[in-house]
């Protein structure tokens, strides 16, 4: 059995907070999200290869990039709850770096990752509480 086909069964026996979303939310807030941070990101990226962007500006993103697409593979691939709640910091702690990075660039762009900081410091509160109460 792979990975995939576990996660959602696995996910169902932890013990969750009271404020966690049906696992059904968690699909269309990324739908909605992932375009966001990929035309933004995008951006970012086109404007530092042309020289328009400081290129140190591109390590924030590029960091955020990795660890957000570490999440799944480590929360649901290892089931690995306390590396997952690492993951997730370091997630919203980029995101963070990347906005206060991006704001005297452009503070449309910086102001366009509010809805996926939003989500993603629910998700870290959420990661948390869940490690926590699976200890």
């Amino acid at each position: 059995m792979n990975f995939s086909d576990n996660a959602p069964n696995w996910y169902a026996t932890l013990t969750k907070p009271s404020f966690a979303p049906p696992a059904e939310v968690f699909g269309p807030v990324w739908a909605f999200l992932y375009p966001i941070i990929f035309i933004t990101f995008g951006i970012i990226f086109w404007q530092i290869a042309k020289g328009k962007f400081p290129k140190m500006l591109a390590w924030p993103f590029a960091l955020n990039l990795a660890f957000n697409f570490a999440f799944s593979p480590i929360a649901f691939g290892l089931q690995d709850n306390l590396l997952a709640s690492i993951d997730v910091v370091l997630v919203v702690a980029t995101l963070i770096w990347a906005i206060l990075a991006i704001w005297k660039h452009s503070k449309v762009l910086a102001l366009a990752q509010i809805p996926y900081l939003l989500w993603v410091s629910f998700a870290t509160l959420l990661q948390i509480s869940i490690t926590v109460l699976n200890f």
